[in-house]
């Protein structure tokens, strides 16, 4: 077995339900060394950081070749796992998809996002288009960690109808673990009763993004829950503690 594929072994079982693995988001070589100095098992990006910290927008405006080489970076650097947030996929199907993904598992990666949102576009993929998206990057490695994400939560702002989108999140939770995927992402679902609920009905482990103060890691434990992350917050904050300590020195 290569280091590549133990090190996908080992993050795969990180994610238990109940017990979730913290990844608290980086977005490039340095801020992923000093993450696991203070003691992460593991480490992920996030595109909105990832992005904005080359001057770029989110949405794969940053080109591949790009964070290809920033992905290189981070693996040389650390030696914990690393997932990257790869929107989606920087192609819409097929080969092209695969080919894409798999620059990524070369580059080192152990694990990648992959969203239902059409880039670039509007809405999201529908299941089963989704589905074949995802048997295209599953082609790519047998070992990646694929963290299946739907924007069902994040594409409705009013958090009070997010029950009603419960029944469809829960259907494609269940076609990608059928096409390959490893993990099921919810970002913008807040409502603990509601992540409880989806844990429960969901075939894989759960990944939560941690958006509200009601959200803390015993919290989303109870609710089932096996993986949460942070998205842009860390790179915000650091830019926000960055501009502050400039004033500071007028």
């Amino acid at each position: 077995m290569s280091e590549q594929s133990k090190k996908a072994q080992d993050f795969a079982a990180l994610h238990v339900p109940g017990d979730p693995l913290v990844l608290y988001n980086i977005w490039d070589a340095g801020s992923a060394a000093a993450v696991v100095k203070a003691g992460a098992v593991a480490v992920a990006t996030g595109s909105w950081s990832v992005a904005g910290a080359q001057g770029y927008g989110d949405g794969e405006q940053l080109p591949l070749s790009q964070l290809v080489q920033i992905v290189e970076r981070i693996v040389q650097t650390v030696e914990v796992p690393v997932s990257v947030d790869f929107e989606g996929g920087y192609a819409v199907a097929g080969a092209a998809l695969t080919g894409n993904v798999a620059q990524i598992v070369a580059a080192g990666a152990v694990g990648l996002n992959f969203e239902d949102q059409i880039v670039g576009g509007t809405g999201l993929y529908g299941i089963e288009e989704q589905s074949e998206r995802l048997r295209a990057v599953r082609a790519a490695s047998a070992d990646l960690f694929i963290n299946a994400r739907t924007d069902l939560f994040l594409k409705q702002q009013d958090t009070s109808r997010h029950a009603e989108l419960m029944e469809e999140a829960i259907q494609r939770a269940r076609a990608f673990a059928a096409a390959g995927a490893s993990g099921l992402f919810v970002p913008g679902l807040v409502d603990l009763e509601l992540i409880a609920q989806i844990c429960k009905a969901s075939p894989l482990p759960v990944n939560v993004m941690m958006r509200t103060e009601a959200m803390t890691r015993k919290s989303v434990a109870r609710a089932g829950v096996a993986r949460c992350s942070y998205g842009p917050q860390p790179f915000v904050q650091a830019m926000q503690t960055l501009a502050q300590t400039y004033l500071a020195l007028s």
